[in-house]
């Protein structure tokens, strides 16, 4: 059988009201330290992963095209493109 003793029905709800505040306390304190950490890494301006990522893509495949121009081409002379400026002819003027 249950008796009612309301000296424990208060002490039950003010422990449930402050459980309730502090779960409301703990996730205050964890905006709180999101927001602020947010503006430490927004004013050291650090780069984010994606970025990074793409940008070491990048100098790999100038690292590869780079390493491709130092290697000695395979008994051929290495004449440069039509219609580059390394051809050694004057480019014509516009009287023709």
């Amino acid at each position: 059988m249950q008796t009612r003793n309301p000296l424990l029905d208060e002490f039950a709800k003010l422990t449930t009201g402050a459980m309730g505040l502090a779960q409301a306390a703990g996730e205050e304190a964890k905006a709180a330290f999101r927001s602020q950490t947010d503006r430490v890494a927004a004013e050291l301006d650090l780069v984010r992963r994606d970025e990074f990522d793409a940008l070491k893509a990048e100098i790999a495949g100038l690292r590869a095209e780079l390493a491709a121009l130092k290697t000695p081409s395979t008994g051929k002379s290495r004449k440069p493109a039509t219609g580059t400026s390394t051809g050694g002819t004057p480019a014509a003027d516009a009287a023709g």
